[in-house]
């Protein structure tokens, strides 16, 4: 028999597995939709029970000790089947309904408005579509599958358990509205912009990691307003207030009618830099249900006729 004292709180344990796949008391705690602090009582309690560090801090990142990455494996495997089971016992997968979450900016600006066409060809697929900042748990029954953008320096955040396509790897590149242009003195350089309004999305890593490929070193804390969505940022450079860093597939006939022009420098030309992919990540224990085969089908087909690079 198992011995019932060895059984920790599952509160601790769903947080612990939480902060190790997302890295970060504050986003565990977003998708468990509790209070941060109470995500930490919950690690230091777990810590408590077992009798070793798990988690070491570095800021507001969060990294398993090297006990803490083998108990999480074994955590992670045994919350998974307690969802796969408890959903057949519920019956999950006998409705017709597709969860499709997806990163809010192309959300709004790319698969809003194709998402009709997958809706007229499969009629007989309910889709739920949620825009969402965070990546969903994949062990939830709210939801199938997921379109995220996953950069180069985010790959660690993708569950263990989740497979991915990657659908679309596109250039990246700064654009900016004319008239913001016309105010300022011609750029020659890529060190141009530290002296410049640059737009962000959450943080500043995507400018950050651009102008490290550029060969230049950018201070820690660029200038700039944090605006948090791409469609936020896009909007912002058409309105003049500083500079973006955007790609195709987030751009309508923004630089066709000229509201934005591409960034180009004097001298040297810019470095092409791509900082991921836009993929569809789904459970591996999903990935070829009917539902979720179609769809992944369908977008794989969208892009491809778009000739949009992956």
């Amino acid at each position: 028999m198992t011995d019932t004292s060895l059984y920790p709180p599952l509160a601790a344990l769903r947080a612990f597995e939480a902060v190790g796949r997302l890295g970060g008391i504050r986003r565990a705690a977003r998708e468990l939709m509790i209070d941060h602090a109470v995500v930490s009582r919950h690690i230091r309690s777990l810590e408590g029970w077992v009798g070793a560090p798990l988690v070491l801090r570095y800021g507001n990142d969060r990294r398993l000790t090297d006990q803490g990455e083998v108990y999480h494996g074994e955590v992670a495997k045994a919350l998974s089947i307690i969802a796969r089971s408890t959903g057949s016992l519920l019956g999950e997968g006998t409705d017709n309904t597709l969860r499709v979450w997806c990163v809010p900016g192309f959300a709004s600006l790319w698969l809003a408005e194709r998402l009709g066409d997958f809706l007229e060809e499969n009629p007989d697929i309910d889709v739920d579509f949620r825009p969402a900042d965070e990546g969903p748990d994949f062990r939830s029954k709210d939801v199938d599958c997921d379109v995220r953008y996953v950069r180069s320096w985010e790959e660690d955040r993708i569950p263990r358990e989740v497979r991915r396509l990657d659908i679309a790897r596109p250039e990246v590149f700064p654009v900016a509205s004319p008239a913001f242009l016309a105010g300022i003195a011609p750029i020659r350089e890529a060190g141009d912009f530290l002296d410049l309004p640059l737009l962000h999305e959450e943080d500043g890593a995507e400018w950050h990691h651009w102008l490290l490929a550029q060969g230049i070193t950018p201070p820690e804390r660029l200038s700039g307003p944090r605006l948090w969505h791409a469609h936020l940022t896009i909007d912002a450079a058409c309105r003049g207030k500083g500079i973006a860093l955007v790609n195709t597939m987030l751009l309508h006939d923004e630089l066709a009618t000229g509201r934005l022009v591409r960034v180009m420098p004097a001298q040297t030309a810019f470095q092409p830099v791509s900082f991921g992919s836009y993929a569809l990540l789904s459970r591996d224990d999903r990935w070829t249900s009917p539902n979720i085969l179609r769809f992944r089908r369908w977008i794989r087909k969208v892009v491809d006729d778009q000739s949009v690079p992956a």
